[in-house]
């Protein structure tokens, strides 16, 4: 009989001994909460486990533990190999010298002579037997972890976890539940199949797990929150899940800087409920005039969230190195947003999307997109038809 999707992941990691654990790039509550669950209950398992990121979460999530141990350095990790013939010569004695930054590796022949045309360079492995991608629709959405390293992708196996619709299957093993509200809500099951005999939450895991869950949820309040979720949440808080270390650090701590662009975006509201949504931005002075970090425009999308009445959804563009991003929260629960994050090249579920576009500034690129947006034909109820862009 085969397998089914969480079985084979069970199966791949009881076997791994070296795992890699990756998630996409600015990595919000679910990835990081949902990266260091998995992290710190591999650890409890034995393996040696490496956590890597384009971008470091933000500082409001600095209270999970092993926060830090997540690396934005990342280099493939494949060996290199030197290969030498002794088929004909000998090895009697090797060493190796450190002199003037150069790596000289020093082999004494028994007998005869070692030539130049001995010597390989085979391609070497890499030093890992398991990538775990969690909560990226796509390789791509990794960023610089894949653009720079995508050998190690495709020779080494790849579980792939998420929970978005427009998710691509690029992995060996794909466990893609559109059900869940988070891929930390996925993971609960997945760590329970893992250790049948024992529960595997401790307060840490626990309190990574319920993160990832109370974000993509907006506290419970968004539409896309189910029974599954709140029974799981309970399970977490049962298990020592810090809960009000998590709606006080991710909702009731804000610096005066994330204070300050809120006010911004506030301020540069734009009302386009003729076609059902508010949008805001905020440019790279904004940025520059409060003394804010690119990733603290994170909660701003669900600020405008709760204060907006009367949209089916809201579109936050914010102006980063390289590009502008988009931002999009589903008010109405019938209303898909990933639709129109796909026009744009992006993607995400039904309740939360977003997309980049590169090369650009937002004084070019706003204008644009919202026309791009108003130009798709509005139904009778409301709902959009959205046609993907090329």
């Amino acid at each position: 009989m085969e397998l089914s999707p969480k079985q084979q992941v069970v199966e791949r990691v009881r076997e791994a001994e070296k795992i890699l654990i990756t998630t996409h790039k600015n990595p919000d509550g679910d990835a990081i909460g949902a990266t260091l669950a998995l992290l710190l209950f591999l650890k409890k398992m034995g393996k040696k486990v490496t956590a890597v990121t384009e971008d470091m979460a933000p500082d409001v999530f600095n209270y999970l533990p092993s926060f830090n141990e997540v690396s934005q350095n990342f280099a493939g990790a494949r060996d290199f190999v030197i290969s030498v013939d002794i088929s004909k010569v000998k090895a009697d004695k090797i060493m190796y010298k450190v002199l003037d930054d150069k790596l000289n590796i020093i082999i004494t022949p028994k007998n005869g002579q070692f030539k130049d045309s001995m010597v390989s360079y085979p391609a070497g492995s890499f030093n890992y037997d398991l990538i775990i991608v969690l909560d990226s629709p796509d390789l791509e959405r990794m960023g610089v972890i894949y653009d720079k390293n995508p050998d190690v992708f495709f020779e080494t196996p790849v579980i792939n976890i998420d929970h978005h619709a427009g998710n691509d299957h690029f992995g060996q093993v794909n466990l893609v539940d559109l059900t869940a509200t988070s891929t930390s809500e996925i993971l609960v099951s997945i760590l329970e199949a893992l250790s049948p005999e024992k529960s595997p939450f401790n307060e840490d895991i626990a309190t990574c797990l319920l993160t990832g869950i109370i974000t993509d949820t907006g506290s419970f309040q968004n539409a896309n929150t189910t029974p599954k979720s709140l029974t799981v949440s309970a399970q977490m808080v049962a298990a020592g899940a810090r809960r009000d270390e998590i709606i006080k650090r991710v909702y009731k701590t804000r610096s005066l800087s994330t204070l300050r662009l809120w006010g911004r975006a506030l301020v540069n509201i734009h009302d386009e409920k003729a076609d059902g949504f508010v949008w805001s931005s905020l440019s790279k002075n904004d940025f520059v005039q409060v003394s804010a970090n690119e990733n603290e425009s994170g909660g701003v999308i669900d600020e405008l969230l709760k204060t907006v009445s009367g949209a089916e959804f809201v579109l936050l563009l914010s102006e980063k190195a390289g590009g502008v991003s988009g931002s999009l929260r589903a008010v109405e629960k019938g209303m898909d947003v990933s639709k129109i994050a796909k026009i744009f090249g992006g993607g995400g579920h039904a309740m939360a999307a977003g997309f980049e576009i590169n090369n650009t500034t937002l004084e070019e690129s706003s204008p644009m997109i919202i026309q791009r947006i108003k130009e798709n034909r509005q139904l009778p109820n409301g709902q959009f038809i959205v046609e993907e862009g090329e």
